[in-house]
């Protein structure tokens, strides 16, 4: 055995509880290393009676590890456990000291578990596992009220820059709710609505205030009453890292300097603030003079955040908060952002911005998800840009679902393509095959599926600004054959529990073979799903080893194929796919 290779400790995503009643608990090996492992659990208070042996399995795989994974139900809400590690004939046991050749006979050198405390438990919204979002960047929506649409806007569709307008608004968005139930959507992210003078709006200057150019408050409260009564969530954007230059507490500090009561809600470095030589003498957004940072431990400053994320909970009845550079905002501010909002709404959905591992931010005290752009590379440099054969899309997917607990995993924000990234048709240099690889893999996977506003009818774009362009609302220039793909691929994951569930299994991935097989399950209905992919210009025939004779009906084509002589065989074109869902055969009548 590699015993140094092998890995576990308490809490964090190695041993948490799932849910008021249940445990996880994992351990990290060489991979291909152990042929089994058993989790021995128990009370510590009453060993003798409790102990229990949990065989444990593979849930996951990346190119250097297994990650094991054993379900438990602690009749007294605490555990004491250790692993049986097992290799052949020999077997070594883990506990907390280490490594030792035999079960201790008390447990107090095992692994505790102390108590699961329900405070302490992850319990993020139990609607985001099923919801799918929509992320829509206000001005270049739909223009539905030509009063608000300032002076110098240019022509609806032409060409973004990083300063121009085009006059979207939020009546813009209530004319087109019919487009989004349609979709399927249930869940809309904004981008920032309030008061900026910027078209994106990440330097506020009125937290609590709507942009004019927007609309009003009450609009914005009529427009989520309206969201509601579709069934459609509504998410705003917050950032809380930095203000505006235009945020009246800033532009006291410009005029009265040091002596401004508000002189302490910033970083100054040197006084008076300015830029030398492109850097500013006060903290910013990446050295942007027109994004001060914030100093959100400032008592005062703490108080007015706090209230603004108040108010549009409890005012507006929004749904949760996307909460910008979130990763530069101390801990302390988010776990009193979070008990703000949930006294108010306790199923608001908290989901920072944050595009490296966050496995701070997901313990329970803070957000409920991230923006999972690691999963958004991994699926691009697999189904688009071909940087990875199925092998490696399986191992980084392992990777991923090892990371973080189930919890978190069933409430990632799951997304191919935002405002700060090229649009995906673009990416795919205008390959609908890819292009559609890439959002199947998306609607197949843990967590809320997001579409970024475009995406469905065929918009492109480059990075900012070529990834904002205006909506296009004439049928004639949208292609339709896509979006009703992407409607159809959205029925199929709402309809079927399987692709929303957290029981997901690499069939077949090899080194050098662009093709994949990822079986989804649901452990409630038992359904069970198979994705096939062929991420390569050639066709290619895959044949899996399968137990059974099952038939398998393609959820595209309503095409049947049935496994026989325990193999599964598809023929899947160039950049083709195949959505399978499992239909035990009958047995012949007599």
């Amino acid at each position: 055995m590699i015993l140094e290779a092998i890995y576990h400790r308490p809490k964090l995503n190695w041993s948490y509880a799932y849910n008021r009643t249940t445990m996880h608990l994992r351990l990290r090996s060489k991979r291909g290393d152990l042929d089994s492992v058993i989790a021995i659990t128990g009370d510590k208070y009453a060993w003798d009676r409790t102990i229990t042996h949990i065989p444990m399995r593979i849930f996951a795989r990346d190119e250097m590890f297994d990650y094991w994974e054993a379900e438990t139900s602690p009749p007294y809400r605490r555990l004491r456990y250790a692993f049986q590690l097992i290799q052949g004939e020999d077997s070594v046991w883990m506990t907390e000291r280490g490594f030792e050749q035999s079960l201790p006979d008390h447990p107090l050198e095992m692994f505790d578990f102390p108590f699961m405390n329900p405070v302490d438990i992850f319990e993020p919204p139990a609607w985001v596992k099923d919801a799918v979002f929509y992320q829509i960047f206000p001005e270049r929506f739909a223009n539905g009220d030509p009063s608000l649409t300032p002076a110098n806007a240019e022509p609806w569709g032409g060409t973004p820059t990083p300063t121009n307008f085009f006059g979207g608004d939020l009546q813009g968005v209530m004319d087109h709710l019919d487009h989004l139930s349609k979709l399927g959507i249930t869940a809309i992210y904004f981008c920032p609505l309030f008061e900026a003078t910027t078209n994106h709006k990440y330097n506020t200057a009125d937290y609590l205030k709507v942009d004019p150019q927007f609309g009003t408050n009450e609009q914005l409260r009529m427009l989520v009453d309206a969201c509601h009564a579709r069934g459609i969530r509504v998410v705003l954007d917050a950032v809380f890292n930095h203000s505006g230059r235009e945020f009246p507490p800033f532009v006291d500090v410009m005029k009265n300097g040091a002596n401004s009561p508000y002189a302490d809600w910033f970083y100054i470095k040197d006084w008076p603030p300015r830029v030398e030589d492109g850097i500013p003498t006060y903290e910013t957004f990446a050295f942007e003079p027109l994004m001060p940072k914030l100093n959100t431990e400032h008592p005062d400053v703490k108080a007015y955040l706090l209230e603004v994320a108040r108010y549009w909970i409890e005012e507006m009845d929004i749904d949760g908060w996307r909460l910008d550079v979130a990763n530069e905002v101390d801990h302390q501010f988010w776990r009193e952002f979070r008990q703000t909002v949930k006294a108010i709404k306790p199923d608001a959905y908290l989901l920072g911005e944050i595009w490296h591992d966050s496995l701070m931010w997901l313990q329970g005290d803070q957000f409920d998800a991230v923006m999972n752009y690691p999963f958004t590379n991994s699926v691009l440099d697999y189904a688009v840009h071909g940087k990875l054969d199925g092998l490696g899309f399986a191992n980084e997917i392992g990777k991923l679902l090892a990371s973080y607990s189930q919890p978190v995993t069933e409430a990632a924000f799951n997304l191919l393509g935002s405002h700060d990234t090229p649009r995906l048709l673009t990416l795919c240099d205008g390959d609908m095959r890819k292009m559609k690889l890439a959002v199947t893999l998306l609607f197949s996977y843990p967590g809320a599926p997001c579409v970024y506003y475009g995406d469905e009818i065929g918009l492109d774009g480059g990075y900012d600004p070529g990834c904002r362009k205006c909506m296009e609302w004439d049928v004639g220039k949208q292609n339709r054959e896509l979006l009703e793909f992407f409607i159809h691929t959205i029925e199929v994951r709402k309809k079927h529990p399987a692709l929303r569930s957290a029981g997901l299994k690499i069939m077949y991935a090899e080194a050098g073979d662009p093709c994949l097989a990822m079986e989804r399950m649901d452990s409630e209905t038992g359904e069970r799903m198979l994705l096939v992919i062929n991420a390569s210009d050639e066709p290619c025939k895959l044949e899996l080893g399968w137990a059974d004779h099952n038939v398998w009906r393609d959820l595209y084509t309503t095409a049947s194929v049935e496994a026989t002589q325990n193999k599964l065989t598809l023929d899947l074109g160039a950049y083709g796919f195949s959505l399978l869902q499992c239909e035990v055969k009958q047995p012949a009548e007599a």
